[in-house]
């Protein structure tokens, strides 16, 4: 194992494209690292320059104590895991697995003991003389994720490896590779676009957006204390709502008013984000997660300055909880980050607009709220959690 450092990383193609630029962090030794973002953020391109697949234009990779800029992708002693199991058809789970030993004249007794010894940890056993045509997708992916293991690499790549299956194959397996990874305890970093995956497999996560670096950190500190607006609104599912609001001073009490909205802050929010003083009568953009909102009428308490008014314009029943959407009267954030975020769910946002623009709100509702399409409706507001950014930069408020 060892770990794997990024200095000052960036990869420009000779058309002037930018992929990645400045990228530095470090992988920890046995640290389970993912790399999340939207679509053409450079963290495909980033892994393919550990692999040595992409050349680094600028930068200084190390794998452990080696700098491995100009080393060969052979000699770099790393496993990648593909998207699309990049099996050979005609060979079996076992040659498949064995192959990458056998090109490195491994003995034949070590080949076999470490075969066995991988297809045992992924319960490949039965499925040893199959072809890879025989194998559902799951199947697939661990004899992808075996090919690596018996290599018994420093560090493990991996690209969006669970793409191609269905929902609850992908559940499955996000937890057999995790479960994996802990037991082998070997370096890995983990590019995909689902921020889901990102959140229940990393130890770290490293959010990028355009090439760059936004935040590397814990999911949960991700989740908590988001750098910026582009991060905020990029984890957590559904969506964190962004509102745009003012800081004032109302009857000795701190309220964010958005619209004709208007929420009374909790004191602990302000003594945790002690720089939120600075803006008041400033605009902010106001973030809430729909796990912080409740339908009023099925909470045991409605402190006063806490609520929100809206109609209902639609209900998801999921069993567990209900997923109500909310028109309120308060204006959409609309900055250039909301924008990408929104265009990047399938959801364009239009620029500009005015303070009569109305948003839809997205709350987390447990299932004993009656609502429904049509119905307007009070919301409460768990005001000890709100999050604030400047519009301006971007950048969150603590």
């Amino acid at each position: 194992m060892a770990q794997v450092s990024f200095d000052g990383i960036s990869k420009v193609y000779p058309d002037g494209t930018t992929a990645v630029r400045s990228l530095s962090f470090d992988v920890d030794d046995g640290e389970f690292m993912v790399l999340v973002g939207p679509s053409g953020c450079g963290k495909t391109t980033a892994l393919r320059m550990v692999a040595g697949l992409e050349e680094i234009s600028s930068g200084t990779l190390r794998i452990g104590e080696r700098v491995v800029n100009d080393m060969p992708s052979r000699d770099r002693d790393i496993a990648m895991v593909f998207q699309s199991y990049a099996l050979y058809p005609h060979l079996s789970v076992y040659e498949n697995i064995a192959f990458g030993l056998r090109l490195k004249k491994v003995p034949k007794d070590e080949i076999d003991r470490r075969v066995q010894e991988a297809a045992r940890v992924l319960d490949l056993a039965p499925f040893l003389d199959r072809k890879p045509r025989a194998l559902s997708g799951g199947q697939r992916q661990r004899v992808a994720m075996g090919r690596a293991i018996v290599r018994q690499p420093q560090a493990f790549l991996m690209d969006e490896p669970l793409s191609n299956l269905d929902a609850k194959l992908r559940v499955q397996m996000r937890a057999e590779i995790a479960r994996l990874q802990q037991d082998l305890g070997v370096t890995t970093i983990y590019v995909t676009h689902d921020q889901v995956e990102a959140m229940t497999m990393g130890d770290r996560v490293a959010v990028m957006r355009k090439g760059a670096l936004q935040q590397v950190a814990s999911p949960q500190e991700l989740y908590d204390r988001p750098v910026n607006l582009f991060v905020g609104g990029f984890i957590g599912s559904p969506s964190m709502n962004m509102l745009d609001g003012t800081i004032e001073r109302s009857n000795g009490a701190v309220v964010a008013r958005m619209g004709s909205q208007s929420l009374t802050l909790d004191p602990g929010l302000l003594d945790d984000r002690p720089d939120l003083a600075a803006f008041e009568g400033r605009p902010v953009v106001v973030g809430i997660r729909p796990e912080d909102l409740e339908d009023a009428a099925a909470a045991s308490d409605v402190p006063e300055g806490r609520t929100l008014d809206g109609t209902v314009e639609l209900r998801e029943a999921l069993g567990s909880e209900i997923m109500v959407h909310l028109a309120v009267d308060a204006p959409a954030a609309t900055t250039a980050e909301v924008a990408e975020l929104a265009e990047d769910a399938g959801v364009p946002v239009p620029a500009g607009g005015g303070p009569d623009r109305s948003a839809t709100v997205v709350g987390r509702f447990s299932p004993r709220s009656r609502v429904k399409p049509g119905d307007a409706t009070q919301v409460v507001v768990d005001t000890r959690t709100l999050h604030f950014f400047d519009p301006e930069t971007g950048l969150g408020i603590y």
